[in-house]
């Protein structure tokens, strides 16, 4: 990150500790001068916004595809869609009622619904990224193998929540599975010594667990592009981080 000290003028402005970083950046460069301290080479301002914005598509693209397909979240233990918390003792006590398949069932199918919905996620994520600035570009790139996805998440969930909710609640329609939540949850509270009744809000919840599994896997891509030469696909991504 930027390092105030560098510089030895703690007064100036963000703009100005910036503008010196790329100074002493582009005189190393000249210089010959490749010291692990933030070489940046010979880039330009225009291709560390341009090159992290390529590589949030690229990640954003891939992580969609991904995702959407047959088990893409199901297969996924790392995404994979659960009851939430609050509902485990629901699925506990279905298996030990001998009901197991209906909360498999539902598992399956919040699944396919966030696999569905994860088709819709790329160009919601491509659409947020046009606003990166150089400041943004400079302290993402040396930042690290998730800083990408981090600034992604920190300044879209709240939009993305937004427009990725109806995706979604048209693809847990789609699946059917309302009429199974309301069947387990239904069931639950019927049971003898069930006191607490429970029925979390699922449009919210699957809505929450698929962002996230985006995210998980947009993180997986961003490492991938700065760390595996094979996946910087495009020349400009290979300038950028083809030498970090």
């Amino acid at each position: 990150m930027l390092c105030l000290a560098a510089f030895g003028a703690s007064a100036q402005t963000a703009d100005q500790l910036l503008q010196g970083l790329l100074n002493k950046v582009n005189n190393n460069s000249t210089s010959g001068n490749n010291s692990a301290s933030g070489n940046f080479g010979n880039l330009t301002n225009a291709e560390i916004v341009s090159g992290l914005k390529e590589a949030l598509r690229t990640g954003a693209q891939n992580a969609g595809k991904q995702l959407s397909a047959k088990d893409g979240f199901f297969g996924n233990a790392l995404v994979k869609v659960m009851l939430p918390p609050e509902a485990k003792q629901v699925e506990s006590a279905l298996r030990t009622a001998g009901m197991g398949k209906l909360a498999d069932e539902l598992i399956l199918t919040m699944n396919r619904a966030a696999e569905d919905a994860a088709k819709q996620a790329a160009p919601v994520f491509i659409n947020a990224v046009t606003s990166m600035s150089i400041q943004d570009g400079v302290r993402i790139l040396t930042g690290g193998n998730h800083a990408a996805t981090d600034y992604l998440r920190n300044r879209t969930t709240l939009a993305l929540t937004n427009a990725f909710r109806p995706v979604v609640q048209q693809s847990l329609d789609k699946f059917n599975v309302p009429k199974i939540w309301n069947t387990v949850f239904s069931t639950y509270n019927s049971l003898p010594l069930v006191f607490k009744k429970v029925n979390p809000d699922l449009t919210a919840y699957v809505t929450e667990r698929a962002l996230n599994g985006v995210f998980v896997v947009i993180a997986q891509e961003e490492q991938k592009i700065r760390t595996n030469p094979a996946a910087q696909v495009s020349s400009l991504l290979r300038k950028v981080f083809g030498n970090r």
